[in-house]
């Protein structure tokens, strides 16, 4: 009898620069089985975050770096095939931190079910999951976000940038996103309600930001890091919130990662600079989703996903695809059809 087989991508070596195709290490073992309190899932989509490339690095940092010869961390949404658990039945749909390969088993206590009936699988992932999270909780409990504030977004049309962007609209707030190219800040402003967007690739980020922002700004909430945070530090207004979720202009550099040079300006606006971890957030998880799914019920709150076809094969090209700008919304692999 055939044994079915799991295909799965393990990290082979820990990158220099960007992520290339022999970091990585195509295999197959057998499909799990489900022991007692176990869960075996078939991935049909995973999630490719920036935050990948750190996981890829080792040294300290808010999670264990994924090993040489381990299965690469994702987050993925799939169909539960087998379970041990009476709380989760064959048919299932379920969101977890299934790994990049075909098949995942995990503990019952660590999937989440999700309604494939309510959103698309790939929404889970995105406006839904862990994207949607870290945008609520990153702009609205670390950039302590006030009716009428003006709000700074770079990654704008990125996964949590775009999210960021429509809370803040609406709680009544002056949005700007910088993005980089004339389609994402067309589609930040046409698509999201921005009220405006600059093209970092084509104008100049620090004299526009003073145009868009003459009284400062209130809550900058930074996913690149860089020139473009020291462009927002520079016009920053009294008592404003400097939000650090990511800085992915800087994840594949192979020297030092360079610095905020105008931090003084926290000093000069009695501004604060503070990073996160939505992990933090843990224990409110479903307040943000009721809230996130009762916008995009009322028809405030839109999501979008880049889905690649390509299954765990065309996992190390896409995943680069977030460091070239080419995807708009959440990047997403599809692994296998829902």
């Amino acid at each position: 009898m055939t044994v079915a087989q799991n295909r799965q991508v393990k990290l082979a070596a820990r990158p220099v620069g960007l992520p290339q195709r022999t970091d990585f290490a195509f295999e197959s073992a057998p499909v799990p089985s489900a022991g007692e309190g176990e869960v075996v899932v078939k991935v049909h989509y995973l999630s490719l975050d920036p935050a990948m490339r750190g996981w890829m690095r080792e040294g300290r940092s808010y999670v264990p770096p994924v090993q040489l010869g381990e299965v690469m961390r994702a987050l993925g949404v799939g169909q539960v095939v087998e379970s041990g658990d009476p709380a989760f039945q064959p048919g299932d749909y379920v969101v977890g931190l299934t790994g990049v390969q075909e098949y995942a088993k995990l503990p019952a206590k660590d999937w989440t079910k999700v309604d494939p009936r309510f959103a698309p699988l790939p929404t889970y992932l995105g406006v839904l999951g862990m994207t949607g999270m870290t945008a609520y909780f990153g702009l609205l409990d670390v950039g302590a976000l006030k009716d009428g504030d003006t709000v700074v977004v770079s990654g704008a049309a990125g996964a949590v940038g775009q999210v960021v962007g429509q809370i803040a609209k609406i709680k009544g707030c002056k949005v700007i996103g910088i993005a980089g190219g004339a389609d994402k800040c067309r589609y930040v402003v046409d698509e999201l309600g921005f009220d405006a967007a600059i093209d970092y690739k084509h104008e100049n980020v620090a004299a526009r930001l003073r145009e868009l922002c003459p009284k400062g700004i209130d809550v900058y909430f930074d996913n690149v890091g860089g020139d473009i945070l020291d462009a927002a530090l520079a016009n920053l207004a009294r008592k404003a919130r400097v939000v650090i979720c990511g800085a992915i202009s800087q994840y594949n550099a192979t020297d030092s990662v360079a610095g905020p040079k105008n931090y003084m300006s926290l000093l000069v606006n009695r501004a604060r600079m503070e990073g996160f971890v939505v992990f933090d957030f843990a224990a409110r998880y479903a307040e943000a989703a009721q809230a996130m799914g009762g916008w995009m019920h009322e028809g405030k709150l839109k999501g979008r996903e880049d889905v690649v076809a390509g299954g765990v094969e065309a996992f190390p090209e896409t995943l680069n695809k977030l460091f070239a700008g080419e995807n708009i919304g959440k990047l997403v692999l599809k692994v296998a059809e829902a």
